[in-house]
């Protein structure tokens, strides 16, 4: 192709550049005018970081000084002067969302994840944010900034449950973290959970909420003991309870022979799980429909484990269910994990006296809502909370702080704070009438894998406990 022809094609060819170019801009445009208030603000500020960031990075000194030339610049330089150094800024990619800012930078030399976190403070001031964190990235090499514009721990959140079964099981949906980003807990392989906090600052609907979202899998079963209320048509859970296959009170008799049929249950699935399944261990082929993961929720978990001081019969009698019952859980927790058995405990201070040690303390997940001492904080959480005061569930007595947790980062030093969002009563009563189909004891599962009873479910409760002398 000639010159001429080349020249003559360069008309042509800026055209199509101002329609693709056209065309870029009238999607821009489209999606900045159909978004809602929040993230129009968040794509403003998008580009203001894009622009500013060159000169911003050397400001911080978050670039690098390249004394070496380049083999261009060496060949083009021809009177001899020693080349000027290059600067070098980090390559920056910045994406938006209703919070704010998801910014990730390429590392340079001598300049990585610590220097940015030391600069996360003056990130924040530049860029107009409430606060910005510098975790690592993707990829390696890469560093992940998030500016937060609004403080997503006193946004209030509502969750609509989709009714759909969940894409991977036992993955807890937590909620955001206060950076906006979503927390994800993996309960795959867990024995149990412990959550604590003041009546009112949300425990009951961070629990609904996982229910609501395992509750559309065959390959889930539940039972709840709520300790507040006394029948199953009372309380926090009576919009759930149909999609349990059994439902406890406060009554500790009630409840002591219920934990036993569970153990006999976690007995016979340990007898017969390497015949059934063909291993040892439920986790390593995955729950389903007819082995489901049992999930156990015990709501005010201190109703059933609190030592009752007394010198009467009937206070020796409670106080003799309430001892087996802790024995009977701490059969649960800590040998039904292999099974396919998950025991969530909530209760308002998770000291031992509320949920005993032996129980609390092999339940590898904690979360804790508002509290109102720091020893309650440190039972919940552990002593490692001590040391990251700005952390603290203390801090969380304020009404703005409803539904917000506080928990260790899997994987990272420290504890994060979390905003779980809210279930209304109506959306968790259509997942469970519409679920309610799905509930099998799993007892009566296993009696069809086995050809065998292994759960008397028809049984009359056998004599209480021995009671103390």
């Amino acid at each position: 192709m000639s010159v001429q022809e080349v020249f003559g094609l360069a008309p042509l060819v800026a055209l199509l550049g101002l329609v693709v170019f056209a065309m870029w801009a009238v999607v821009w445009v489209v999606r900045y005018v159909r978004a809602d208030a929040m993230t129009r603000q968040s794509i403003r500020q998008a580009v203001r970081v894009r622009w500013g960031w060159k000169r911003l990075a050397q400001m911080l000194k978050l670039c690098a000084t390249d004394k070496m030339p380049t083999a261009l610049a060496s060949l083009a330089n021809t009177d001899g002067k020693p080349v000027k150094p290059r600067v070098l800024v980090p390559a920056l990619k910045v994406t938006h969302d209703a919070y704010g800012v998801i910014a990730r930078a390429t590392c340079l030399p001598g300049v990585g994840l610590a220097e940015f976190q030391k600069a996360a403070p003056y990130l924040a001031d530049a860029w107009r944010m409430t606060r910005v964190s510098a975790l690592p990235g993707d990829k390696p090499g890469q560093v992940m900034l998030r500016g937060v514009r609004v403080d997503p721990l006193i946004t209030p959140t509502v969750h609509v449950p989709s009714g759909r079964p969940p894409a991977e099981y036992a993955t807890w949906d937590l909620g955001v973290d206060e950076f906006g980003m979503p927390v994800f807990v993996p309960l795959k392989e867990v024995p149990g959970v412990a959550i604590g906090g003041l009546p009112g600052f949300g425990k009951t609907s961070c629990v609904n909420r996982l229910v609501c979202d395992w509750a559309p899998s065959p390959a889930v079963q539940f039972v709840f003991f709520d300790g507040k209320v006394s029948h199953a048509h009372e309380g926090d859970y009576a919009d759930l309870v149909q999609r349990a296959f059994a439902f406890c009170g406060d009554d500790l008799e009630e409840a002591n022979k219920l934990l036993k049929e569970l153990v006999e249950l976690r007995r016979a699935r340990s007898a017969s799980i390497r015949k059934v399944l063909g291993k040892k261990n439920m986790w390593h082929v995955g729950p389903s429909a007819d082995w489901p993961l049992i999930v156990i929720v015990i709501d005010e978990a201190h109703t059933y484990f609190r030592d009752h001081k007394g010198s009467d019969t009937a206070t020796k009698r409670l106080a003799a269910f309430a001892a087996e019952n802790a024995r009977l859980t701490e059969d649960l927790v800590k040998k039904g994990r292999s099974v396919g058995f998950l025991t969530l405990l909530t209760t308002q201070k998770t000291t031992g006296d509320a949920i005993p040690t032996f129980i609390r303390d092999v339940c590898p997940v904690g979360l804790s809502f508002a509290q109102k001492t720091a020893d309650a904080a440190v039972a919940a959480l552990g002593d490692d909370i001590r040391e990251w005061p700005d952390a603290s569930p203390v801090l969380l007595q304020d009404p703005a702080y409803v539904g917000v947790a506080v928990m260790s980062q899997h994987g990272r030093l420290g504890f994060i704070r979390i905003r779980t969002p809210y279930v209304a009563d109506e959306d968790a009563a259509r997942v469970a009438e519409a679920t309610a189909h799905l509930v099998h004891h799993p007892a009566r599962l296993l009696e069809n894998l086995t050809g065998r009873t292994v759960v008397d479910l028809t049984k009359d409760d056998p004599e209480p406990p021995a009671m103390a002398a």
